[in-house]
């Protein structure tokens, strides 16, 4: 399990991220016209998972709209923001904001993301949902980068995980 903070007090995440050259683990999220979409739905292309518990908040919001702007700069790249948030809530974000560049997908289903990418907190006021991390995907389904944020309240490296996109 990943130890990190909630503002400040330390929390747990169910596991650790995937493993760095190794295959990524499959999934079957909701995404915001409620179709079931999977990491095969983007076999060939370079993918970077941007998670977070909620993007109702502030620095969740903050991270989508960042790799959205990012994003329109990627070639053969799609950038899939995850939370556990209602696949309205996420449509309704990204249309209020604007936003183009990003797939929004949802685990509110099953949570099964949650635990196969070892990001489902434990405890805290956020237990259940997940905790904030990036996981960069190569085109052909390897884990080329990974970024377990350590204060769930901080922003990713955003820089890290462009550059880990940009060497693919």
């Amino acid at each position: 399990m990943a130890k990190i903070t909630f503002k400040g007090s330390e929390i747990n995440s169910i596991g650790n991220l995937p493993k760095i050259a190794l295959k990524a683990p499959s999934f079957k999220l909701t995404a915001t016209d409620l179709s079931t979409k999977s990491l095969e739905d983007y076999k060939g292309q370079n993918v970077l998972l941007n998670i977070f518990p909620s993007v109702d908040t502030g620095v969740c919001a903050a991270s989508v709209r960042q790799f959205n702007t990012e994003a329109s700069e990627l070639e053969n790249t799609k950038v899939i923001c995850i939370s556990k948030d209602l696949p309205f809530a996420q449509a309704r974000f990204c249309a209020t904001e604007g936003l183009e560049n990003v797939i929004n997908l949802s685990d509110f289903k099953t949570g099964d993301f949650g635990k196969d990418y070892g990001v489902t907190l434990t405890n805290s006021p956020l237990e259940c949902l997940h905790s904030r991390a990036v996981v960069v995907i190569d085109v052909n389904g390897i884990v080329a980068y990974t970024e377990q944020v350590t204060e769930v309240t901080e922003e990713p490296n955003y820089k890290a995980a462009l550059e880990a996109l940009a060497n693919l």
